[in-house]
Formats: structure tokens, C-alpha cells, sequence
């Protein structure tokens, strides 16, 4: 396969994986730890509306689904990728980013949620998952 079109599959497969796996840990998450009384989570506006009433235990779902999905991501991306194996997960660690301000600026958190998922959500690690690729070559 044509190495360009290959590393375009990287890219885009890394996205949809990525994804799928935040978005798989955000559906679930309300079932492992349930949202506040008077919460309602279904929607952007209802979360704006609820998230005064939002404790710590209630963000550990959402950053780990940043983190893991931006970490699967990534890992796929490099394992795919045919040259620059950490460059493409890093790359896929900085679009989860800037989903991520993307999300902060439609819906306020805390401060400290904030700087902890910016942090430590998405570029550490893509460059965890480009890391163990191409330690394992």
C-alpha cells in the first residue's frame, strides 16, 4: 500500500477508534457513577444548567474517557502509520486537544478539571501510545 494513503488511514482510523472509545466510556459512564439528583445529562443546555452540582467523583469518568480514547487513538494511528510512528500519534493527541478546548469552551468546568484534562488527557498521552509503538520496533 502507497505509504502516504496508508498514514491517511492512520490518521483517520486513529480518530474513529479514538472516538469511539471516549464516547463508549461517556455513554456508560452515568451507570457507573450517577450524575447528581436533579441532573439532567442528556443534553448540552441540561449539563450547563446541572454542573454546579457536579462533585470530583463525577469527572473521573469523563477524563478518563479523554485520556483512553486519545491513548487508543494514538495507539492505533502509530501502529498504522508507516514512518514518524510518535509524530502521528502526537498529531492525533493534538486533535482529541483540541476537541477537548473545544468542549471546555461549550461547557464550563471546574478550574481544576480543566487544567488536569488539558494536561494530562491528550498530549502525554498520544505521546505514551507513539512511545510504546515504537519501543516494541
Amino acid at each position: 500500500m502507497n505509504p502516504i494513503i496508508k498514514n491517511i488511514l492512520a490518521v483517520i482510523l486513529g480518530f474513529i477508534v479514538g472516538s469511539a472509545v471516549n464516547m463508549g466510556i461517556i455513554t456508560t459512564s452515568g451507570n457507573i457513577i450517577p450524575p447528581p439528583d436533579g441532573a439532567d445529562v442528556t443534553t448540552m443546555e441540561g449539563l450547563k444548567a446541572s454542573i454546579h452540582l457536579f462533585q470530583p467523583k463525577h469527572f473521573i469518568l469523563p477524563f478518563l474517557a479523554h485520556a483512553l480514547g486519545t491513548f487508543t487513538g494514538a495507539l492505533v494511528a502509530a501502529i498504522i502509520a508507516t514512518n514518524h510512528k510518535v509524530k502521528f500519534a502526537l498529531g492525533i493527541g493534538v486533535l482529541f486537544l483540541a476537541g477537548g478546548i473545544a468542549n471546555i469552551l461549550m461547557l464550563p468546568s471546574p478550574i481544576w478539571f480543566t487544567v488536569l484534562d488539558l494536561a494530562g488527557a491528550y498530549i502525554p498521552m498520544g505521546y505514551i501510545a507513539g512511545k510504546l509503538v515504537t519501543r516494541k520496533q
